[in-house]
């Protein structure tokens, strides 16, 4: 069978789909499937033509067209089958002001927060109080993330994120801990609780050795466990993912799990989230890339 692994791309995140895309390729090679590797830098319509020929697409880009739906979206049109979700759950899910406003429509707790669109001025946020986090609304890798302590910075933390999203997520500060729960062809995984050297897990944090420690399973009770487990399932549901995702929250010192946002494209190299509560349930690299082309054919 013939796999065509796409990564890279132009969005902000090309060098972690790299990354991810040459693991995922590299473990197809080991089981035995035919691979090709696509690189749409240029273009989808540079890599039209041939990508059409492949078996399944593993999508391994992350961040712009490649997880907003709109690679997902021409895929379909060439009847072409690809790993993750569709077109309409990708956009969902990317946009993080959307995907919170579902969540919290059906009772999940997420941080208040506020959308500033494109033209709109630094809005008051009396409503919130500080520390604040302020994000790109639809780019990964904690991105142009910032926290902000008083109003004095809110503006430079706002000018940070615009260099990345024309909308920005304006969100409270959960003081807690920041876990994250992997979902694998319809079950969650074990919990990572993310301990950062920053007072945010930030791109710094994520890409630089030894700047974060990552503790699976965390002290946890079982019961505290399974409830959170739950959730992120019934969340990977409701925002109709498929395959696999990752859901991120910040639990507070009650052990309220507080959703901050689903990743469709996690990181899928050897050491990245996924693949690491994958390796403590059991499942190997190989077996995980395997599980999930399994599932998309």
């Amino acid at each position: 069978m013939k796999i065509g692994v796409l990564m890279g791309g132009s969005s902000s995140e090309r060098d972690v789909s790299l990354k991810s895309g040459k693991a995922i390729s590299n473990a197809c090679l080991e089981l035995g499937y035919e691979v090709i590797n696509f690189d749409p830098k240029d273009g989808f319509s540079s890599i039209a033509v041939e990508i059409k020929n492949v078996d399944l697409v593993f999508n391994a880009l992350h961040g712009g067209d490649g997880e907003n739906g709109v690679i997902s979206s021409k895929l379909n049109n060439l009847g072409v089958k690809y790993t993750g979700s569709e077109k309409e759950s990708s956009a969902i899910c990317i946009d993080k002001d959307t995907s919170k406003t579902i969540i919290k429509k059906e009772n999940y707790f997420t941080p208040d927060w506020l959308l500033l669109k494109k033209d709109d001025r630094t809005p008051e946020v009396k409503n919130l109080s500080f520390p604040l986090v302020v994000k790109p609304n639809s780019e990964g890798s904690t991105i142009g993330l910032s926290v902000v302590q008083d109003e004095s910075k809110l503006n430079d933390a706002i000018e940070l994120a615009r260099n990345f999203d024309s909308k920005v997520l304006i969100e409270s500060f959960i003081d807690g801990r920041e876990i994250t729960v992997g979902i694998i062809a319809g079950k969650p995984l074990p919990i990572i609780e993310i301990i950062p050297s920053h007072e945010l897990y930030d791109y710094e944090c994520k890409y630089t050795k030894g700047m974060t420690d990552y503790i699976c399973p965390p002290d946890l009770e079982e019961n505290i466990s399974l409830s959170i487990q739950n959730i992120a399932l019934k969340i990977h549901r409701l925002l109709k993912c498929r395959h696999y995702s990752r859901v991120d929250f910040r639990l507070d010192k009650n052990n309220k799990p507080w959703f901050l946002e689903i990743n469709t494209h996690p990181g899928m190299t050897e050491t990245s989230l996924l693949p690491k509560s994958a390796a403590v349930a059991g499942i190997d690299f190989n077996s995980l890339i395997n599980i999930i082309i399994k599932k998309a054919l």
